[in-house]
């Protein structure tokens, strides 16, 4: 090759790379931009859609609607959910940080109260083979569809539920083979007069450990106001769903966009891993539930 000609390809490529520095440092700027302007909120923070409130402890802060959602779908790439109504951010994790999680604040009314009167019935056991024999058994529709597969290895956190707080606990290990290493999805649902809050948070498996600590700090903050807590159903005018606590947790896989998009992650993938989950799951619960009226019942 002529020195000419070497002297050219090493310039293109001493240009490119360049271009590709400065185009790495214009979009680092920006996320730090954005990082910057988010306005935290501490001690008793409300939650008027969902009349609720957040009693923020030590260790959190909470962003609201509009900066949730810079959060979730600017910064991390999720696409656009109305539904979101704010994110709880633990200090112990920067959002830009390789190990940044945090909780997704949403709040239920469309299928009204949900009992717990099936709370003590509910095989969880037998609810997981189902789940995971349901999940593998689509995987052949979503690589058809052009999607990955998805796999539900297990409780990382099996199912607990306090019947004073009524509040309603549990985590999964997931496994999509669009991502490295395995996802986890824990979710908290408080039960309320006409419907419920979720707090989902996803992270890596590798992160469980201080994910499972910071969830279960933040188990105590929500709570709704009086009047429209779970004692405050009344029968006579209110709208009671259809189902039960044992749909919650079959239906709680990535039920929100939360946070698979987050940093780590390719972004291409991530909007699969969020139509995946859809995918998997909601023929499932309407197969395993659509029947079963008041109170769900137990999967079996």
């Amino acid at each position: 090759m002529k020195p000419s000609v070497i002297a050219a390809a090493l310039a293109c490529a001493l240009w490119a790379g360049k271009a590709l520095a400065q185009d790495d440092a214009a979009k680092e700027a920006k996320r730090q931009q954005l990082i910057n302007s988010l306005h935290y909120q501490t001690g008793d923070v409300a939650l008027a859609e969902a009349d609720a409130h957040l009693h923020l402890q030590p260790g959190f802060r909470s962003l609201d609607q509009a900066d949730a959602r810079k959060v979730l779908e600017d910064l991390w790439g999720n696409p656009p959910d109305e539904d979101v109504l704010g994110l709880l951010v633990p200090d112990n994790a920067g959002l830009d940080s390789d190990h940044s999680w945090a909780v997704v604040l949403t709040f239920s009314n469309k299928d009204g109260h949900v009992s717990d009167e099936d709370a003590a019935k509910i095989d969880y056991t037998q609810m997981l083979k189902d789940m995971q024999a349901g999940i593998h058994d689509a995987n052949d529709e979503r690589k058809k569809a052009g999607y990955g597969t998805l796999e539900l290895i297990g409780w990382a956190e099996p199912p607990h539920y306090d019947v004073l707080t009524k509040k309603l606990y549990w985590a999964k290990e997931l496994a999509f083979s669009d991502a490295n290493g395995h996802t986890l999805n824990y979710d908290i649902r408080v039960l309320g007069r006409d419907g419920y809050l979720s707090l989902e948070a996803v992270s890596d498996m590798a992160d469980q450990a201080l994910v499972k600590e910071g969830m279960q700090q933040v188990l105590p903050m929500a709570e709704f106001d009086s009047g429209h807590r779970y004692a405050d159903f009344n029968p006579k005018t209110d709208k009671l769903a259809a189902y039960g606590l044992a749909a919650l947790v079959a239906g709680g896989i990535a039920a929100k966009t939360g946070l698979l998009a987050k940093i780590g992650l390719m972004l291409l993938a991530a909007k699969k891993l969020v139509v995946v989950a859809f995918v998997a799951i909601a023929g499932f619960v309407k197969k395993i539930f659509g029947g079963k009226g008041r109170g769900g019942g137990t999967v079996s």
